[in-house]
């Protein structure tokens, strides 16, 4: 469906949708970026101009979170996090990078999976200037971007031979996913094993 929709619409589309997932929307960057690179690889769109485009698309988003930070301030923060249980963890992780960095807490955050969408509403509601929020936001918004839409983006370039490889490899791959997949869930057995001991020992 989202991939239809960036189809059908191309820029327009990938704009509002990365514009949607830096304010907070329910839309992952790690689906939707990684597929903008792929459409517009596969429309002959320049990375370039694909970068800035999501990079403006992020820090507009990104606004909207710090103006509703701004405005309400740490107590409607403690209202959506009463309301939406959920967001606790990642608002309070963004509190303490806060904390911890200061202004460069924007940049920093821009790269931390739990946090990165959230430092706006704490950015807000703590009063940092909206030409630093923007500036640090652009930086790590910018670097975020860029590696996660080069992934579909240079997979499309390169995808024939990707292909031709894995098809080479597959058995490797297979078993060497199966053998993976055996260490993983022996480690996991173990440790219930050695929590299970511990707990008896106790």
């Amino acid at each position: 469906m989202l991939q239809d929709y960036l189809l059908n619409y191309g820029l327009p589309a990938m704009f509002l949708l990365i514009l949607l997932e830096y304010a907070c929307f329910p839309v992952s960057s790690e689906i939707v970026l990684p597929l903008a690179g792929l459409v517009a690889a596969g429309q002959g769109l320049s990375f370039p101009l694909l970068i800035l485009f999501s990079t403006l698309a992020g820090i507009g988003g990104s606004l909207i979170t710090y103006a509703i930070g701004r405005k309400g301030g740490s107590s409607l923060l403690e209202k959506i996090m009463h309301r939406f249980p959920s967001m606790e963890k990642p608002i309070l992780s963004s509190y303490r990078t806060f904390g911890d960095h200061g202004k460069s807490a924007v940049f920093l955050s821009r790269l931390i999976p739990l946090c990165r969408t959230y430092i706006g509403f704490v950015a807000g509601a703590m009063k940092q200037s909206c030409s630093g929020y923007i500036l640090y936001s652009a930086f790590g918004i910018f670097l975020w971007n860029t590696v996660l839409t080069s992934l579909g983006y240079y997979f499309y370039q390169y995808k024939e031979a990707f292909f031709g490889y894995f098809d080479r490899y597959k058995r490797w791959i297979f078993f060497g996913g199966l053998l993976l997949l055996c260490l993983l869930l022996w480690r996991r057995i173990r440790k219930g094993r050695d929590i299970a001991g511990e707990d008896q020992t106790q």
